[in-house]
């Protein structure tokens, strides 16, 4: 018969306490603070933006925590990439392979994002092909520009 002694027994009850108390710690924590968001080196990220028009074009630097550079709203495009920004979430994810997409034309508006966000590097594009795509631009305004839809001839 296998007995169990107390003093093995106290150290399994601790080791679990400890655990519990970790984990409980980790869960009470911002999401982004779970992937790094406001890291000591900060996010930072440059956008590029062509055909979106006088004022839009051009390319951005933009750094977090704290909000900053050249980006013309370095705040709330810091905010908007932080609303998104979750644990096993990409926050510039594509438009997920198989949707069913409008077939309007957003515009020749394209953007490129590279850099590093919550620890992970970046490098993604966005254009306004098709419904999905002018929805997730929308998504990222401000840190890419509000872009009107294009003027029917």
């Amino acid at each position: 018969m296998l007995q169990v002694t107390r003093i093995p027994a106290a150290r399994l009850l601790g080791a679990a306490a400890l655990s519990v108390a970790s984990l409980a710690s980790l869960s009470a924590a911002h999401p982004a603070a779970a992937v790094g968001f406001g890291a000591p080196d900060g996010d930072h990220l440059t956008v590029t933006v062509r055909d979106a028009g006088p004022g839009a074009d051009g390319t951005y630097e933009l750094h977090c925590d704290p909000a900053g550079g050249t980006h013309p709203d370095p705040a709330g495009a810091c905010d908007v990439v932080g609303r998104d920004t979750r644990w096993g979430q990409d926050a510039f994810a594509p438009v997920p392979e198989g949707s069913f997409c409008t077939m309007q034309y957003g515009g020749p508006a394209t953007a490129h994002v590279t850099g590093t966000w919550a620890g992970r590097p970046v490098d993604v594009t966005y254009d306004r092909r098709d419904g999905c795509e002018i929805s997730r631009w929308n998504r990222m305004v401000p840190l890419l520009p509000e872009v009107a839809a294009p003027a029917r001839p």
